[in-house]
């Protein structure tokens, strides 16, 4: 069974998009009506287990991630792409630049999960752990990871929508992939031009964690803290983050 993906635009500048651990590939669409869809093209996969992919198992690993993603580009034949990842997905983009780095063009990395990966400490492991049964936990993680600030039935949404649409299975494979996978000094020197945008709401990826990790090892890297967003802006803050990505891409 091949990968599932949805396109938006038809632009010359192509752009793979991957979500985060409670996505899939709808993630990116409350940014559409904000997207200069005749310039760009958006290409939004989902992960083995996660929406249209669901019914595809696998071993849920970021290399797993960057193979499916990289024979998804070379369906569409696109030799040079721009890479945006929310979260998970900005680990997987940087494990696809460290598999392809000829092939990438740029790099965005929406409040990302660093390639070092996450360390928890255990009550914090129990929590996350805990998720892929419990929505409980999944609503704590978000409610959380935006400030706890937000409306208690968008919190619920998200986290009943990811119930829904990801295995169990996958779910718990991909919190070990993006909270133990450590392959940092791949990627270390890249020249690439990254722009990394994070919630000035996050109390996990916060700019002092990007400052440590993405602006220390890449160096054409940016930081950009988006106001009023925690660790979802683009649902918190879609037109200004559609916005900030198509000016990086631009530049």
């Amino acid at each position: 069974m091949a990968i599932g993906y949805e396109t938006m635009g038809d632009g010359a500048h192509r752009v793979l998009a991957l979500h985060g651990w409670f996505g899939d590939h709808t993630t990116f669409q409350p940014l559409s009506e904000a997207l200069s869809l005749n310039d760009f093209t958006y290409v939004s996969v989902a992960y083995r287990g996660y929406g249209i992919s669901r019914q595809i198992s696998g071993s849920y690993t970021m290399k797993e991630i960057a193979a499916d993603v990289l024979e998804v580009a070379d369906t569409l034949g696109w030799a040079e792409f721009s890479l945006i990842g929310h979260s998970m997905g900005g680990m997987a983009v940087q494990r696809i630049l460290a598999d392809a780095s000829a092939r990438v063009r740029k790099l965005v990395a929406i409040t990302p999960v660093p390639a070092s990966g996450v360390p928890f400490d255990e009550q914090t492991w129990q929590l996350f752990s805990g998720a892929s049964t419990s929505r409980d936990n999944r609503r704590m993680i978000i409610d959380f990871s935006t400030g706890n600030r937000l409306s208690k039935a968008w919190i619920d949404h998200i986290a009943r929508y990811s119930e829904e649409t990801s295995t169990r299975e996958a779910f718990a494979g991909y919190l070990q992939a993006w909270a133990k996978t450590d392959f940092h000094t791949e990627i270390m020197g890249k020249t690439l031009p990254v722009k990394v945008i994070v919630g000035a709401n996050d109390g996990a990826l916060t700019a002092d964690v990007m400052k440590a990790t993405y602006l220390s090892w890449y160096p054409n890297a940016s930081l950009e803290v988006m106001p009023n967003a925690g660790h979802y802006p683009m649902n918190e803050t879609p037109v200004a983050l559609a916005t900030s990505i198509e000016a990086f891409l631009r530049a």
